[in-house]
């Protein structure tokens, strides 16, 4: 009977603010984790590709950085269609996409296989940010910052922990096994979300040029949206400083560690991811605003603690939790205001939304570099820092709302 029921559910088209299964908020989770770690798996295996390939260290980095450049331009120019197109199907394309390409990373002879199979993994790798939107869209008013809260804390246990996985699997099995498990992953994240995912009605009617063009007017004539993107993106690029230097102050004196702890230390972030996992349904009791700047005020803290015991594993331990559970509250809180504002538009708004938070990012992870070049630890801290005042000063300009 239950079978039964559960079948009928999955046929039926989800409706905008009419709720959700938890059971399936969990399952996106899930799947976005696994989504998310594709990109992040090469990372900690560049070196082992560029001893199997014979090439120099700049050709194997490339395969980290076309797959960046594959998710930068997914957010640009994929996400924007779930508002058009099916999202049960663009969904479940990018997966089998992200499939094939791990497969042929797995059995690629050359550097340039692995370049193009790295951009395309990226490119579809966006599935994570096509659930946001869902969960921002058709979650009841009530369980909205939660269920978004569930799916966020999945994307960053997904970054934080492929680095791990990719490198304890690479060091006892090879870079290859990574890919070859991965391409298991995929197929049963697919299946999943072919059992599961609920159909959703398009938003938008018009060509694709359309729908490209009103995601500029959407910039344009929402300065609500241009502001909570930058807030958070503010956020974003401060933690990125973080992991940035890491390997090399770890390298120095006086831990003298290998890459491996900065690995183990990659965790801690997979700790506060999983600690503030619940922290999204206190959104609406304390407000956009108020959680905004709370999570910049934690980053302060977080920056000025690793900066002042920067020196000492304790210190950079609960640096990096305070600094996930920060950006955590920045992100939640300004990326579910800006889908409420434009709710029938949720994944033209989540494209400027991850576009301007994908740029911070960058952006924090070149300037804490120039930072670690000028002054060390204390410069990448400085960065860090300064990222999360520009947040916290816009949100003390901001009108509560």
């Amino acid at each position: 009977m239950n079978k039964i029921v559960f079948k009928k559910q999955n046929q039926n088209i989800l409706t905008p603010n009419g709720g959700m299964p938890l059971s399936l908020v969990i399952l996106l989770s899930v799947v976005a984790a696994f989504m998310a770690a594709n990109i992040y798996y090469n990372q900690p295996l560049l070196d082992v590709i560029r001893q199997e390939m014979k090439v120099n260290e700049l050709q194997a980095s490339f395969v980290t950085v076309i797959a960046q450049i594959g998710y930068a331009l997914g957010l640009l120019f994929i996400i924007p269609l779930g508002d058009k197109v099916s999202r049960r199907r663009l969904t479940m394309g990018c997966m089998l996409i992200a499939l094939l390409m791990s497969l042929l990373m797995a059995v690629g002879t050359n550097i340039e296989t692995l370049w193009v199979a790295s951009f395309f993994i990226g490119l579809c790798s966006i599935v994570p940010q096509l659930f946001m939107p869902v969960a921002g869209q058709y979650s009841t008013p009530a369980t909205k910052s939660r269920n978004m809260g569930y799916i966020l804390t999945g994307l960053l246990t997904g970054i934080l922990a492929s680095r791990v996985l990719g490198g304890i699997i690479g060091e006892h099995f090879g870079w290859r096994m990574m890919y070859h498990i991965n391409v298991i992953i995929m197929m049963l994240c697919l299946l999943a979300m072919l059992r599961f995912l609920p159909v959703m009605a398009p938003n938008f009617k018009g060509s694709y040029w359309q729908l490209m063009g009103s995601v500029v007017d959407i910039f344009i004539h929402h300065p609500r949206i241009r502001m909570n993107s930058m807030r958070a993106g503010l956020g974003f690029g401060s933690m990125m400083s973080v992991w940035s230097c890491m390997a090399f102050h770890l390298a120095g004196a006086p831990f003298h560690a290998n890459s491996g702890t900065v690995g183990l230390l990659g965790m801690c972030g997979v700790a506060g991811a999983l600690a503030s996992m619940n922290i999204g349904k206190y959104i609406p009791r304390f407000g956009v605003n108020r959680f905004s700047g709370a999570g910049a005020v934690l980053q302060l803290i977080a920056w000025a603690f690793m900066i002042i015991f920067g020196n000492t594993y304790a210190g950079l331990i609960l640096g990096i939790i305070v600094l996930d559970v920060g950006l955590q509250c920045q992100q939640l809180s300004n990326q579910g205001a800006c889908m409420s504002e434009l709710p029938q538009a949720a994944n033209r708004v989540n494209t400027i939304f991850m576009t301007t938070y994908f740029v911070f990012g960058a952006l924090g992870t070149m300037l804490s570099s120039t930072g670690w070049k000028v002054l060390g630890w204390n410069g990448v801290g400085l960065c860090g820092l300064v990222f999360a005042l520009l947040s916290l000063v816009i949100t003390l300009c901001t009108k509560n709302k």
